[in-house]
């Protein structure tokens, strides 16, 4: 029953027969509603529901592809295009610039402008530099962009020497130290409590945490989770402060909320005081940070905290088709743990399409080709460059894939590279086309051209834009792409605005540029799993789907192994109609194939058997009203005590410790490498005679076993391997990496 003064429900026509689309496959300029009611048009039942739901607290478990973007703007603008919300008393807060971005867009489209969208680092930082003069006196100090530097001089500081690897290790240690509030002194506790492992001896790493902290206020300067630290400290401190910040905002809404840190939810809770009008969007089963310090205990926990919470679940998927839903449900379906009581059963939107394809490869090499050559072919048939991607699970994996595409003459961009308006060629153009669009009757190459678009390409043509693009790829080519997505943009928006002029273009480009609202550049995304997070395209190409990368090989607890679950999900749930998954038997030509593929796929892909079951546990759409007496909604129960370990071939719990340091059965099929292990045997018999004590005191068997089946490429692999103490892993880690890398002879001449 729709709220007094509100319009009733839209008929199931309206809004299922073509109504809601996916965000990407929307009009680029659309009409911006002419009332507050038409901004509801085309919502379906439990969006419009949270568009409606102005007052009290509301919790959105929103699955992949159900429109949650959607739904919170449409709210907001809704809200702002009655009367009920003021634009400058809402506060919308997401993680990432471009998402922030993303939707101060759609806020624009939909008339309600002056809304501020932000990260919660930006809205902090927004808040700092207007209150520390006056809560702290003087200028805020400098905030440095990347912390590595410092936290290398924190560690020469405590004669601790740091490789690269460890460098960066250490630095994501002081990172989730800070977000999980804990102070050097308690983190060795923290971290062993969390289950971290630390990249060296956790008293080194809580020393080299204390000196960077110390090093940071000698030289003035802060760093990004002391923004969130020091507006916490205001807020609590100065009640003057907490009641200027709450007499400006007193709405609140929370994009994926799943990545909230103990610190970010501590910040949210000073904005809101003791109100709650706060609007919260996630889903757990997209929980894949929680290596910085997120968690969604505070999503899962929200009813517990709010009674009186309204909660709506979205799980009608528009984005993908009912073959892929079913892969990505299938994935879910055999999950554990808390966010897999609570995942939400999507249900497709969309007419069938293809099933995923499997493709199993000799090596990596052939692998990439593989992909490049079904690119191309895509390509050749017609699916724009824009819409394919090629998604893996570390960056590492991108060079093979890079090589692959420009030997087939494919397009492509690397995801996480400079953005759009902040590339060179772009600002150039930018200002090419705002001086042409002031002086334009004095530039001859104006003079034979009327409509918008003819002007925009003669303009870019002296900045380097031709009809036809470069041959190869590289530098050159990626200028290009970039002129001719200001091209395409500028035909759309004259298709759009009939009679617009190049002014008007210009302007639009200033807008987006403040709202980092990029236009497609047509090329073949390049993409980490984790980067991915929030796009979406016709075609995704899962690759490296093998043990060992998917789940990772350092992913040794129940946890690790299912938040590397929800990875591949995320990954599936980017394609919207055609799914490539493939993996490689060995790493390169030649190599033993001794690789298998993900376990994760057991009983999902063809004549990969059974399933091995999972969590029964699941959502369906709909909404879920408070209590109305007061009374505290049951919570679910938290699984405070140790999950059992289960082997990674068949998923039985182990029970005996030589099987737990293997991490199967021992019954199960080994991928060991049979002569890393022998040589690892030979080299230990040396290391024993030189010491005088028996050779299981250097690693017993099953630890060789251990490192034989992971082969690690990197101290960081090393460290993970159960049996490979700290003070193992100083004395021999060179010795057994140099013989996993294949390097003869190591150690075997009694030198340590």
């Amino acid at each position: 029953m729709p709220a007094c003064g509100q319009p009733a429900l839209p008929s199931r026509a309206t809004w299922q027969h073509g109504g809601v689309t996916a965000a990407t496959h929307s009009t680029l300029f659309p009409q911006v509603p002419d009332s507050a009611d038409a901004v509801l048009e085309g919502l379906d039942p439990e969006q419009r529901e949270v568009a409606t739901t102005l007052r009290g607290p509301v919790c959105v478990l929103a699955g992949a592809g159900t429109g949650k973007t959607r739904a919170i703007t449409h709210r907001i603008a809704y809200g702002v295009r009655a009367g009920i919300l003021q634009p400058t008393s809402v506060l919308a807060v997401t993680f990432t610039n471009r998402a922030a971005g993303e939707m101060r867009g759609r806020l624009r489209q939909l008339g309600a402008g002056g809304v501020q969208a932000r990260t919660f680092h930006s809205a902090a930082l927004r808040q700092l530099q207007y209150f520390w003069p006056k809560a702290i006196g003087g200028s805020l100090p400098r905030l440095v962009d990347r912390k590595i530097q410092l936290v290398a001089d924190a560690a020469a500081a405590c004669g601790i020497r740091l490789d690269r690897g460890e460098l960066r290790d250490a630095t994501a240690e002081i990172e989730w130290s800070k977000v999980t509030q804990t102070v050097p002194a308690d983190y060795a506790l923290a971290a062993d409590k969390a289950g971290r492992v630390a990249p060296r001896d956790p008293a080194e790493i809580a020393q080299i945490y204390a000196a960077y902290e110390d090093l940071k206020r000698g030289r003035g300067v802060i760093d990004f989770e002391d923004v969130l630290l020091l507006t916490v400290a205001v807020l609590q401190d100065r009640q003057d402060v907490a009641e200027q910040v709450r007499a400006q905002y007193q709405h609140f809404v929370v994009d994926e909320y799943q990545d909230v840190s103990p610190l970010q939810q501590r910040l949210l809770e000073l904005w809101l005081g003791d109100r709650d009008d706060l609007c919260v969007v996630g889903d757990a089963s997209q929980t894949i940070y929680s290596f910085t310090g997120a968690t969604p205990d505070h999503l899962l926990d929200f009813r517990a905290r709010h009674p009186r919470a309204t909660v709506v679940k979205l799980v009608r998927d528009y984005r993908s088709t009912p073959q892929v839903v079913h892969l990505a449900n299938g994935l879910l379906s055999q999950a554990r743990g808390r966010a897999a009581d609570h995942r939400l059963e999507l249900v497709s939107q969309r007419p069938a399409g293809p099933e995923p394809v499997y493709t199993e490869y000799a090596d990596e090499p052939a692998e990439a080709e593989g992909a490049a050559r079904r690119i191309r072919e895509l390509i050749d048939a017609g699916v724009p460059a824009a819409e394919i991607a090629v998604l893996f699970r570390t960056n590492s994996q991108s060079e093979t894939y890079e090589q692959a595409l420009a030997d087939a003459g494919v397009p492509y961009q690397l995801r996480g590279a400079e953005r759009f308006f902040d590339r060179p060629e772009v600002r150039k153009a930018h200002s090419s086309l705002r001086a042409a669009a002031r002086f334009g009757g004095n530039d001859s190459l104006l003079d034979d051209v009327v409509d918008l678009p003819s002007q925009v390409r003669a303009v870019l043509s002296g900045e380097g834009w031709t009809s036809e693009p470069p041959a190869g790829s590289g530098a050159v080519r990626e200028r290009w792409e970039s002129l001719a997505a200001l091209v395409g943009l500028a035909q759309d928006f004259a298709a759009a605005r009939p009679g617009a002029t190049l002014g008007d273009l210009v302007a639009e480009l200033d807008e987006r540029a403040g709202a980092q609202h990029a236009p497609t550049v047509q090329g073949v995304t390049l993409a980490s799993l984790h980067s991915a997070k929030g796009l979406e395209w016709d075609v995704v190409f899962l690759v490296g789907v093998a043990e060992g990368m998917m789940p990772i090989t350092y992913a040794k607890t129940d946890e690790q192994i299912e938040e590397e679950r929800r990875l591949l999900y995320v990954g599936v749930t980017r394609a919207r109609e055609r799914l490539h998954l493939s993996w490689a038997l060995a790493r390169s030509p030649g190599g033993r194939p001794s690789r298998r593929p993900s376990r994760f796929l057991k009983g999902l892909r063809p004549g990969s058997g059974p399933t091995g079951g999972g969590a029964t546990a699941g959502g369906s759409g709909g909404v879920e009203r408070g209590s109305a007496g007061g009374g505290a909604a049951p919570a679910a129960p938290r699984r405070n005590r140790r999950t059992p370990a289960r082997c990674r071939v068949c998923g039985r719990t182990l029970t005996e410790a030589g099987e737990m340091k293997l991490m199967r059965c021992e019954d199960c099929p080994s991928d060991m490498d049979e002569g890393v292990y022998e040589r690892l045997r030979e080299w230990r018999a040396v290391q024993a005679e030189l010491s005088g004590q028996p050779a299981f005191c250097v690693f017993t068997d099953k630890t060789l076993m251990a490192i034989a089946e992971s082969v690690p490429e990197d101290q960081h692999e090393l460290a993970r391997i159960p049996g490979v103490g700290m003070r193992k892993f100083h004395r021999y880690g060179a010795d057994v990496l140099a013989i996993c890398a294949g390097r003869e002879g190591v150690g075997l001449d009694g030198d340590d």
